[in-house]
């Protein structure tokens, strides 16, 4: 009788315990996430423009389509699709491509393309010459290199204070129970659509607006891993 009195209270013990444990747990993983890393400080910002578009107090997607841009049709719908639709209601949020001068045209008919009727105040085509665009790129973290028409593929984040941000450490799960050596992430390639809606959209960016809006609160005490934390992410 003693016996099963005690298995009983046990019973009841853990019963109790475990949705307080697991409110406790998910408390303390909201509390202590782990924010999007620096791989890059000191972007360079854009150069003078028309409209007076920085990437300084923004949290910013940076493209570069260079004097071409009909041809990254693929790519700009995807990043209005995947990105800029789920982001633009975030204070501070914008996407910047930049194009050549002698593109503006063609940039615009691009614009009318992807917009479809829809409002674009937050996405900004600003264009520049080609030394301008090769400075703003050459001052990323790169493994990419800009094409023949001065343009990619692939974007990148910027944040408020000019500090490009990815991963330093973007290996699986599996591949780090292997012990592979240790690739970032420092761009986002548009073509790739699980790259854009699962690690940009979905993680990397939600991450970024979700410390933002804790430091507002005052709630956020952690600090962005740099990229010399890691031996051989050295530029």
């Amino acid at each position: 009788m003693e016996k099963k009195l005690i298995k009983r209270n046990v019973i009841l013990g853990i019963l109790f315990f475990l949705p307080v444990m697991f409110v406790l747990i998910l408390s303390l993983s909201k509390e202590n996430y782990n924010t999007l890393d620096i791989v890059k400080e000191g972007v360079v910002e854009l150069p003078v423009n028309e409209d007076n578009i920085g990437l300084e107090d923004h949290i910013t997607v940076l493209a570069f389509f260079g004097n071409k841009p009909l041809d990254k049709v693929i790519a700009g719908s995807n990043l209005k699709e995947l990105v800029y639709d789920k982001f633009k209601g975030f204070k501070k949020f914008q996407i910047v491509v930049l194009v050549t001068e002698d593109a503006k045209e063609e940039a615009e008919k691009l614009y009318r393309e992807i917009a479809t009727y829809e409002d674009l105040r937050f996405w900004h085509f600003v264009t520049a010459n080609e030394y301008e665009i090769l400075s703003t790129f050459k001052g990323l973290k790169s493994s990419e290199e800009l094409d023949k028409n001065l343009s990619s593929d692939h974007v990148y984040i910027i944040d408020t204070d000019l500090n490009q941000r990815g991963r330093l450490d973007d290996r699986s799960d599996n591949e780090k129970a292997k012990k592979k050596e240790i690739y970032g992430l420092n761009s986002y390639d548009c073509i790739e659509v699980a790259v854009i809606k699962n690690k940009m959209s979905a993680e990397d960016l939600r991450v970024l607006f979700t410390e933002y809006r804790q430091k507002r609160k005052g709630n956020f005490d952690s600090t962005s891993r740099r990229a010399n934390d890691l031996n051989n992410t050295d530029e």
